[in-house]
């Protein structure tokens, strides 16, 4: 059974997420959460954003160690709902997005999961956290470990399809096959029912998203990467990439 503690209060809540984390009250959320992706988890409507790590997005597109496609941002939150998803956590919040999405620092079982991901080469330690994960993000790389194995591009320069991105992990990458890894993996099917929003890049270069039910939501056509269309699981999700959502 799911269950939320926020301590004291919810509206001290709301009043420490305001504050520099410096500052910020104490109020952690505890449960057995939904997995969203490799950095999201979810308590009941609360989503959490792991606060230390960057993993790839659910529909990012990678290569494995063979060289062949590979959806590796499903992999990634398979791997963490595999190995914590019926365990009880607990998130200390540190802060929020630009958006409202609600950054902790979290454990399972008593566990840093922020280090368990890394350290087995499923996320990319945060630029503003190196000091706490450089060190098992490195050993990750040097043993080939999750992304490492393959190739990818970061999930930031994936999420901007940025063309001159430079190139992760160990498999050996050609400028054909470089552009497989700004697709995303999953083509015209969402990769999962929770997550059926559309986006697409217009002509003016502006990422909009649609939400299923749209008056044009049926006419974006998905299987086309080189436009940067791609599948997202929440409004707030869209927001944070950029996106804004149509306005017809």
């Amino acid at each position: 059974m799911k269950q939320i503690v926020l301590a004291p209060a919810l509206a001290v809540l709301t009043l420490c997420l305001a504050l520099p984390p410096a500052t910020a009250l104490a109020a952690e959320v505890t449960g057995t959460p939904k997995i969203v992706d490799g950095d999201t988890i979810q308590f009941g409507a609360q989503r959490v954003r792991l606060g230390a790590l960057d993993a790839p997005e659910t529909d990012q597109q990678c290569l494995d160690a063979k060289g062949e496609k590979w959806a590796c941002g499903a992999a990634a939150r398979d791997a963490l709902k595999a190995y914590a998803g019926d365990k009880p956590w607990t998130c200390r919040p540190i802060g929020s997005t630009q958006h409202g999405r609600l950054v902790g620092r979290c454990t399972a079982g008593g566990e840093d999961m922020e280090k368990w991901m890394v350290q087995n080469g499923w996320a990319l330690a945060s630029a503003r956290e190196t000091k706490g994960y450089g060190a098992d993000e490195a050993a990750a790389r040097e043993a080939k470990l999750g992304l490492w194995a393959g190739a990818f591009v970061s999930p930031r320069d994936w999420r901007n399809r940025n063309a001159s991105a430079m190139v992760l992990g160990a498999a050996k990458v050609t400028p054909a096959t470089k552009v497989l890894l700004l697709r995303s993996a999953f083509g015209s099917n969402p990769p999962s029912p929770d997550c059926a929003i559309k986006a697409n890049v217009n002509r003016g270069g502006a990422c909009i998203f649609h939400r299923p039910g749209g008056r044009f939501y049926a006419k974006i056509k998905m299987d086309n990467p080189e436009k940067g269309n791609r599948w997202f699981c929440s409004v707030a999700e869209a927001k944070a990439s950029g996106c804004r959502e149509t306005r017809r």
